[in-house]
């Protein structure tokens, strides 16, 4: 196994990333490969970094770092090993879960002989107590512990909020501040914190594979400026010329209660607000800068914090978002591919079909398909959908407001609104799987094909393989609807490929 240098590049060392379909993973592998590395990334499901644009210059692994046989076989030949992953309360053993994987990481990489181990991790209070701090914080304090008690030297980077497009952290503030001009929030809004840029991440990122052997040690990293995060929203409110907000602080707001509100007003669930509401309830501001001894602060970095929501606003203005914090998959969700069918021996799985003539093309229908949710809606009963996604949210499910990266464009492995894009054919297929809460797993699959007759066919097919009588149960429930909901679906997707296909002709030149 060996890893591929860059077109035209000199070999140089090899590196594996593990998180490459995270939030951070996603944006630090170009940046590592721009430097000069050479990456291999460690994914559960390579499929996810399919079509990401820089995927045909890394190499891509099968494994999980719970499982020391794939990682045996992933970091073989490596050099430096990223480590940016995180259970992220994936159930009451969570923390054990971090701290087994972080402990087999650790031993593999010290087996394979890597030189050294990066670990992304979050700040905690100095003064605080372990059993005070969040179940999030202390189980991330934990695993950098953990490598720095390891044979293999590590770096361990500590962050407090990370603001860039697309972070959990900047679409929790951005909604919040856009959506409530006035607003009661809990104490915790009063702490001061010290944010970082998402570029700033990186770039200390990258610069960490090249420290010393010597050096083995965590290291605070933040930006210039440490805020309240009402101060945060305040600045926020400047940056985007929103008009002053009203923020009345009521103290008995828990994480959780808060956890509630948050989930309510962003897209951003439950599950993963309530550890990042816990991890806002101490002071995180940084008690050194020694990192740049070892990666040097060009001029004008560390970036402020006014620049950060700037450029983080300009990307989702732009729709340049190249990763979100949706990119992984939230914990409880499905994930198992589309049985293959029709000789499928699983047991049941429940079938709606549609198929319409389109008077489109083919292409032009596509652009429909592919546009669909987020700001473009689902094409049927949108009260329906609404309701749907209420619920969702109300079971601690990811609801319908999650949207899409990019307007126009999807890749394998996006999150669309409750849905996750599973398989893309462009030009002809795309297979979404349900991330929503059901007794079951399901899928939906939307095609553009032609008939024998060269006429334009849209297709379209919903799936749900049952978990138990509960699963039956619901297919029945729900299938009275289908006619309105998946039905209306086919048509009016239709109906919107023939008008744009109207609105595209071109115009008969008038006659002599």
């Amino acid at each position: 196994m060996s890893v591929p240098a860059a077109p035209g590049a000199e070999p140089g060392p090899n590196v594996l990333v593990t998180g490459a379909t995270g939030y951070i993973g996603g944006r630090l592998v170009p940046e590592l490969l721009d430097a000069g590395y050479r990456v291999r990334c460690l994914a559960r499901t390579p499929e996810k970094l399919r079509d990401h644009p820089w995927t045909p210059r890394t190499e891509v692994v099968r494994g999980d770092v719970t499982d020391a046989a794939s990682l045996a076989e992933a970091m073989r030949g490596i050099d430096v090993a990223y480590y940016l992953v995180h259970a992220l309360a994936t159930g009451a053993r969570f923390e054990d879960t971090d701290r087994e994987a972080a402990e087999t990481f650790a031993e593999q990489a010290r087996a394979a002989g890597v030189r050294r181990v990066v670990y992304l991790g979050g700040l905690t209070p100095a003064d605080v107590p372990p059993g005070e701090l969040s179940p999030h914080l202390r189980s991330r304090a934990e695993v950098g512990e953990i490598f720095l008690r390891a044979e293999v030297p590590a770096t361990v980077l500590r962050a407090a909020v990370v603001i860039g497009s697309g972070s959990a952290s900047f679409e929790m503030l951005r909604y919040l501040t856009e959506r409530l001009p006035v607003m009661v929030t809990p104490s915790w809004v009063g702490t001061r914190i010290q944010p970082i840029a998402v570029r700033d991440v990186l770039r200390y990122l990258v610069g960490s594979a090249g420290m010393p052997p010597d050096v083995n040690r965590a290291f605070d990293i933040g930006g210039p400026d440490v805020v309240t995060y009402e101060q945060m929203m305040r600045r926020y409110a400047t940056v985007a010329s929103l008009p002053h907000r009203l923020i009345v602080r009521v103290p008995m707001l828990s994480p959780g209660l808060s956890s509630l509100w948050i989930g309510l007003v962003t897209p951003v669930p439950r599950a993963l607000a309530r550890p990042l509401a816990e991890s806002l309830r101490h002071e995180v501001v940084c008690d050194e800068h020694d990192i740049a001894r070892y990666v040097p602060d060009p001029p004008g970095t560390p970036i402020s914090l006014d620049e950060a929501l700037g450029l983080a606003l300009r990307r989702v203005k732009e729709a340049q978002v190249v990763t979100r914090w949706s990119s992984a998959s939230l914990p409880g969700a499905p994930s198992d591919p589309l049985p293959t069918d029709p000789d499928w021996a699983g047991g049941s799985l429940y079938t709606d079909r549609r198929e319409i003539t389109v008077d489109a093309s083919p292409h032009e229908l596509w652009r429909i398909i592919e546009g669909v949710g987020g700001e473009n809606g689902w094409y049927s009963f949108p009260l329906a959908w609404a309701v749907r996604g209420w619920l969702d949210r109300a079971v601690g499910g990811v609801g319908l407001r999650r949207g899409r990266r990019d307007a126009a464009r999807l890749r394998v492995g996006d999150s669309l609104d409750f849905w996750r894009v599973e398989e893309i054919d462009p030009g002809r297929l795309l297979r979404l799987r349900a991330e929503m809460r059901l007794p079951g797993l399901a899928w939906l699959e939307m095609r553009a094909d032609q008939d024998a007759e060269g006429r334009t066919r849209y297709r379209q097919r919903a799936l749900f393989h049952p978990h138990g009588l509960l699963g039956h149960a619901y297919w029945w429930s729900v299938s009275p609807f289908h006619a309105v909901v998946f039905g209306g679906m086919a048509r009016n997707i239709a109906k919107a490929a023939s008008r744009e296909a109207a609105r595209t002709a071109p115009v008969p030149a008038p006659q002599e």
